[in-house]
């Protein structure tokens, strides 16, 4: 039995490889909107990374992520209470690492394809 990675799983892995760093900087700016501290650049980039990252995770159809970064840009563009989007955003982060790891984990297990023999094969 042979196991290699197909090429939707170095795809997937080739873009949550990108992922680590992206998180910190959501972290980040979400801490910096709790102490009030963020300004309007910081949020506007922010926003431009979730829509980025919603567009290039489903591109690599890793849809949990995709909706999850999806709900995140909807939540912070939001008019209402700060602490509501600061609270939520950060729940959804914590979501969006386990959908990460989950997501790693699934990309980087082989696929096991069986060896056919040819007199197994029958017309």
């Amino acid at each position: 039995m042979a196991a290699k990675l197909t090429p939707r799983q170095i795809l997937q892995l080739a873009f949550l490889e990108t992922l680590p760093p992206k998180l910190e900087r959501m972290k980040r700016v979400i801490e910096l909107l709790s102490t009030n501290h963020a300004d309007e650049v910081q949020v506007r980039g922010l926003q431009r990374l979730l829509d980025e990252l919603k567009a290039q995770a489903a591109q690599a159809n890793l849809t949990a992520l995709a909706e999850n970064f999806g709900y995140m840009g909807g939540l912070l563009r939001r008019v209402g209470g700060h602490h509501l989007k600061v609270r939520g955003l950060a729940e959804l982060l914590a979501g969006a690492r386990i959908n990460f790891e989950g997501a790693y984990r699934e990309a980087s297990t082989p696929i096991v394809t069986p060896d056919v023999e040819e007199d197994e094969v029958s017309s």
